[in-house]
This record gives C-alpha cells, structure tokens and sequence, in this order.
C-alpha cells in the first residue's frame, strides 16, 4: 500500500452485482439440497422400516435448503461490492465474516472470464484476477457477461501500462 496523494486505501467498492446474481445462488442452494434430499426421499421410499428416520432429516434438510435459498442470496447480494480503478480492483464479499480485498494494478498477473452452466444459464459471469498475493485470487462473480468481458478487456488493458511493483 502506498501512503500520500493517489493512495490505494481500504474503503467500499461502489458497484453492484447483477440482479440475476440473486437467482443463480439460489438455484445453487436447491441444487446443494435437492442431491442429499432425493437420496434420503428414495431410501425411505424403498426401505419401510427406516421411512420416519429417512423422511424426517430429508424433510428437515429441505426446509433448512428452502429458507436458505431464499434468504442468504438476498443477504449475499446487499454486501457483495466490487470496483475497478486505475490504481486497484476493490472487491467486498462475505454474510458473516466481511472481506474487503484491494489487488494493485502493479500486483495482477492474469485475468480470466469464467462461465460455468450455471452461470451461462443466468447470463452471468465471473471475473477472476490472479495477482502475486498469498492470499489468492480476486473474484468478481455475479457480473453479466458483457460487463465481465468489458471489465477483463479494461484491466488488461490498464496492466498493461502499469509498471510493476518495485517492492
């Protein structure tokens, strides 16, 4: 981090994600819960003696699934931020623990467009950049995929005239 004029500081990405952003996490979240609920459906189906033990926890596990899927995106949505600056991506995610992560241009080795089925199903993408940080990539996910294609154009373009980091 540097100190003085034009200085990359932690503060609030200001960018939204995609409002589909909400959708896609959902249908993360049924499909998470569908796979453990339809094994417990059907071995309570084909053993008799076991159906209470089988259908009480796949009937349990379907409400929690079904409350989860309807609340967390919406939370998930409200705090995820991102931004792209000449100087550094800024990116905000986490429900419970909050992570703001900076990655100065000077620091971004690659930058890659990822879209899984999912994803292409909701018309979204996600932008990773790799930087030489222990900590790992940035991710931008949630975004569409015309803005992702823009956003991975602009920082290579942007690290492309940034020297590195002398330090």
């Amino acid at each position: 981090m540097t100190t003085g004029e034009g200085a990359i500081r932690l503060r609030p990405p200001r960018n939204t994600l995609d409002p589909r952003a909400v959708g896609w996490w959902r249908a993360q979240w049924l499909l998470l819960t569908a796979a453990p609920v339809a094994v417990l459906g059907i071995l309570g189906a084909l053993i008799a003696p076991a159906r209470f033990w089988l259908w009480t926890p796949a009937a349990v596990l379907a409400a929690a699934g079904l409350l989860c899927a309807v609340l967390f995106p919406l939370w998930r949505f409200r705090t995820h931020r991102w931004e792209v600056t000449d100087e550094a991506v800024y990116v905000s995610t986490g429900v419970f623990l909050r992570e703001w992560r900076i990655a100065p241009m000077s620091r971004i080795q690659t930058v890659d467009t990822v879209r899984g089925p999912l994803e292409q199903l909701f018309g979204l993408a996600t932008v990773t950049v790799t930087t030489a940080s222990a900590k790992g990539a940035v991710r931008i996910e949630g975004l569409t995929h015309e803005v992702a294609a823009g956003l991975a154009e602009r920082l290579t373009r942007i690290t492309r005239g940034t020297p590195g980091d002398a330090t």
